[in-house]
């Protein structure tokens, strides 16, 4: 089995890319979706979250509130990195599972925002980029997720820029609104399966 990473800063679109992929019968671990699961369900998680950040990281049904967690990490590195040293190694045992299942597949995607930054990377044959123009990335998440730019800003900054992004990755889909999309995704499938 070839294991595909995806990635792509926020707001590139790669859930998009991800669905049509889906379409195709590739089946795609949402690595970003299951750190957040991972945080309500992992016990040890949980705890570990808590002995780091304290108590105040948890909401009023004694849940991880991820907004917090979210304001505790996104202007701090060191916090950044000691949640990411907490979250990173639960997601990795999860994909491990998660493949095994899938065994029998000729590919699969695994979907990571932050695919480089966190090392994940090593763990996949081949990576595909997701990149689009910054001013529709920045208008894409202030729609989705009802925040103003300066925090769209101010998340982008914690990620790998899209020129670095496309020096690493091996594919890279263009999801600027200007160029089709399934087009490019249709030739990656093609040339995947070849592989």
């Amino acid at each position: 089995m070839i294991k595909i990473g995806i990635t792509g800063g926020i707001g590139s679109g790669k859930t998009t890319v991800c669905k049509v992929f889906e379409l195709l019968g590739v089946p795609v671990y949402y690595a970003d979706s299951e750190a957040k699961q991972i945080l309500d369900s992992n016990l040890e998680v949980k705890k570990s979250i808590i002995n780091t950040f304290g108590n105040d990281v948890l909401n009023e049904v004694e849940k991880i509130d991820k907004k917090k967690l979210a304001s505790m990490v996104f202007n701090n590195k060191e916090n950044l990195e000691k949640l990411n040293s907490i979250v990173h190694p639960a997601v990795r045992e999860h994909f491990e599972n998660w493949l095994l299942q899938h065994s029998t597949q000729k590919y699969i995607l695994k979907e990571a925002a932050i695919l480089f930054e966190s090392g994940s990377y090593k763990l996949v044959d081949k990576v595909i980029a997701v990149v689009a123009p910054l001013e529709l990335k920045i208008s894409r998440t202030m729609q989705r997720d009802k925040v103003n730019q300066v925090e769209v800003e101010l998340r982008i900054s914690n990620q790998l820029n899209d020129d670095e992004k496309i020096k690493r990755s091996q594919f890279v889909i263009h999801n600027d609104e200007q160029q089709l999309l399934i087009p490019q995704i249709l030739n990656i499938h093609g040339q995947i399966t070849k592989l």
